[in-house]
């Protein structure tokens, strides 16, 4: 089965076909971060219009690439939500005309969702069950998975996402956009031991998080010091450490919660070097194993939403012709599968 995966949920359009012989066949993403910046964050508008610009020239790229045509494709899978509704209406409704058109089956795919999937994609993939913590620009979830569609979701933000805090603390310390990245490399000029931020919801039970007090700590922080480059690399570097020791802590709670061994970690954040250290290190510490997709496939894109729709249309699932974008979509109303790939004991 060939599966051409659309993925427009945000700032990225991102498409890809998976073939379930030969994996994944050609993949392709464009990020509109040059058009947001300017703007410090996204603009939804904008993001869909650039969508509706890029999604049709991206699939005759891969269909190019994997040397394919439109008529040798099996099903069609896309981001349905959640995400910003503009721009998940663009993929939607690209997706489901391709469908109608070669008249093959269509599948609705959570995006985090896909993103829980990413590493199925690599060579070394977990088997289940496992927990996976899901970081990105607008979710921190920590979901226990013991099959493909029946989650648990252990802890949440109550506030801001953990990328979300990185955007809104580097465009405080005049970075530019997105500015996770920016931050993580500013953090490398940073002094260790000048500040020290608080680890938000660890004096007290639970796997929830909280991460807009940091923003505000760093804020007070830059206020009460000489607003200088040293000054700023040294807020950078506490934020950074704060905010991967807070889901190291998170993350060990809910293994130890679960007696699972098994830990995925995917989402634009799971990018973040520190964060992947130090996640290593624990499981090392606890005899267990990390597992995340490539850098490339952190972000969106549209090979998770390829993988994790073939998953379901080898299940036999699809939709009707009706448009079902969602901004809104938990991650535990989604059906399981009748079957889940590599099961471990």
């Amino acid at each position: 089965m060939r599966v051409l995966g659309i993925e427009t949920s945000c700032d990225e359009t991102g498409v890809a076909i998976f073939d379930s012989k030969k994996g994944l066949l050609a993949h392709a993403i464009h990020s509109q971060a040059t058009l947001h910046a300017e703007y410090g964050g996204v603009v939804p508008e904008l993001a869909s219009r650039d969508h509706i610009r890029q999604c049709l020239p991206l699939i005759t790229q891969v269909l190019d690439e994997a040397s394919l045509k439109g008529s040798e494709i099996d099903g069609v899978a896309y981001t349905a939500g959640p995400g910003l509704i503009g721009a998940l209406l663009v993929g939607t409704s690209i997706a489901r005309s391709l469908a109608w058109s070669w008249q093959v089956p269509a599948i609705a795919v959570h995006h985090m969702e896909g993103h829980l999937l990413a590493p199925m994609l690599e060579e070394n993939a977990p088997c289940l069950p496992f927990i996976a913590l899901l970081v990105s620009g607008g979710h921190t979830l920590l979901v226990e998975v013991h099959e493909i569609g029946r989650y648990k979701i252990l802890g949440e933000s109550v506030d801001d996402a953990a990328g979300e805090a990185f955007d809104k603390t580097a465009k405080l310390l005049g970075l530019g956009y997105p500015g996770g990245p920016a931050l993580a490399q500013l953090a490398l000029l940073g002094q260790p031991d000048r500040f020290k931020f608080p680890r938000p919801m660890t004096n007290r039970p639970g796997l929830d998080f909280s991460f807009s007090g940091l923003k505000t700590f760093a804020v007070n922080t830059l206020a009460s010091h000489e607003n200088n480059s040293q000054t700023r690399a040294d807020i950078a570097y506490a934020f950074e450490d704060a905010v991967v020791d807070t889901l190291t802590i998170k993350c060990k709670r809910a293994l130890q919660q679960t007696q699972l061994t098994r830990l995925v970690i995917a989402g634009g954040v799971s990018a973040n070097h520190k964060l992947q250290q130090k996640l290593a290190q624990l499981m090392t510490q606890r005899g267990g194993e990390v597992y995340y997709p490539r850098q490339e496939f952190c972000t969106d894109n549209g090979a998770m939403i390829a993988y994790a729709g073939y998953l379901r249309l080898q299940a036999g699932q699809s939709q009707t012709l009706s448009m079902n974008a969602k901004a809104r979509w938990p991650l535990e109303d989604l059906s399981p599968l009748p079957s889940s790939p590599k099961r471990c004991r």
